[in-house]
């Protein structure tokens, strides 16, 4: 790996090799853009919502090994914004030492992407890039990860580091293979090892790719091909509440599209554990049907159901309808493949738990529901008897 000496720090450029959790990477004007859908699916994207979900690097971060006390990473952040909303906070990277947090920081600066749910329109300021610090590492042989803001678009730039540094060794650890909403993706998480699909990894000793897209787990073939040409040993599919809130499909089109999208995992992965995950307990989508709207009336985004529950008899589908049809499917497609299990979201969040961390704003689990949420998961999945245990 070529370096130069600037500031009496090693600069390393930022390669794929350094990386884990992406499937792409794009090379910009400024530096290297970590992408989560590789090429050929990004360009059957129908709106720029996903587009901007799949470049946010939920789960994505930098890993090598070196014996470096300092540690600076130079990064192009790219927020978004919602006209009207609360103007968002710095995102969080976090630096683990031998999978241990040991700094925290953010990157000042860069542009902001204002969205105007309204009418779709979108403006764009443009912004310098800036530079994370970490200090006072341990000096010896260590591996180092630098997971990247959850929820903010970053273009890599540059690594310094006083000492040395060479891509992390693989370690043995089972690759889990996750897609699901915005949940997954880490909404409402204050930090990106705080995502619960982050504390989960943790628990189960597992290396993350998190495919969890905000608005837009609605079983898109190109994601199911994405995952299907992913190595990975074991795969879940968090599925239902974006196929809810957007009013995306009636019932009818529902069941063939869960199948569908089963069917190609199971070409690239025939045996391997694939967990089927229905809904948390979200009780404005439990028996009202989408779309959801944002709802700015004190100040603070929240959602509401605004579909009509006299409409499910007809193929409208609700929270409840959907927990139902995934059940079935799994139960039914399980009787030739031994290897498929359903996940009840229920048991991962339900009555109690909304009783104990209600959703913030109607949709989305608080830092504390997330770590509830990966808890209980990782008892359920990755347990002795969990489809995921060993």
């Amino acid at each position: 790996m070529s370096t130069s000496r600037y500031d009496e720090l090693i600069t390393t450029p930022v390669t794929a090799d350094l990386l884990r959790g992406a499937l792409d990477v794009e090379r910009t004007e400024h530096g290297l853009l970590p992408h989560r859908l590789p090429e050929r699916a990004r360009r059957q994207i129908p709106d720029d919502q996903l587009a901007q979900a799949e470049a946010q690097p939920s789960g994505v971060r930098l890993a090598f090994r070196t014996r470096a006390t300092r540690v600076e990473l130079d990064a192009l952040p790219t927020r978004r914004a919602y006209r009207g909303a609360p103007a968002p906070a710095d995102g969080a990277y976090d630096l683990l030492v031998d999978g241990v947090l040991a700094g925290r920081t953010g990157v000042p600066g860069g542009r902001v992407r204002t969205v105007d749910l309204a009418d779709g329109s979108v403006e764009v300021r443009e912004g310098a890039p800036g530079t994370a610090r970490f200090d006072g590492l341990p000096g010896r042989d260590k591996d180092v990860e630098i997971w990247l803001p959850h929820h903010e678009i970053t273009e890599l730039i540059a690594l310094r580091t006083d000492a040395r540094v060479e891509p992390a060794p693989d370690r043995g650890r089972r690759v889990w293979l996750h897609h699901g909403s915005s949940i997954s993706h880490g909404s409402n998480a204050a930090h990106p090892t705080e995502i619960w699909p982050a504390l989960a990894a943790a628990a189960g000793g597992v290396e993350l790719v998190n495919l969890g897209f905000g608005g837009s787990a609605l079983l898109d073939p190109f994601t199911a091909r994405a995952m299907r040409d992913t190595p990975a040993d074991l795969i879940s599919l968090k599925v239902g509440i974006n196929v809810v809130n957007t009013d995306a499909m009636r019932l009818r089109a529902f069941v063939p599209a869960v199948h569908g999208f089963l069917d190609t995992l199971r070409e690239g992965h025939p045996d391997t554990p694939l967990l089927v995950v229905s809904p948390i307990l979200c009780p404005v989508h439990e028996d009202t049907p989408g779309p959801l709207m944002p709802d700015f009336a004190d100040g603070a985004v929240r959602f509401k159901a605004t579909g009509d529950p006299a409409e499910v008899p007809a193929g409208r589908l609700t929270l409840t309808v959907v927990r139902d049809v995934l059940a079935r499917v799994v139960r039914e497609r399980s009787a030739d493949d031994p290897h498929l299990h359903l996940l009840d979201g229920l048991d991962l969040y339900g009555e109690d738990d909304h009783t104990e961390f209600p959703l913030p704003d109607a949709i989305h689990p608080s830092p504390a529901g997330h770590r509830r949420i990966a808890e209980n998961f990782a008892r359920l999945a990755f347990g002795a008897r969990g489809p995921f245990g060993r």
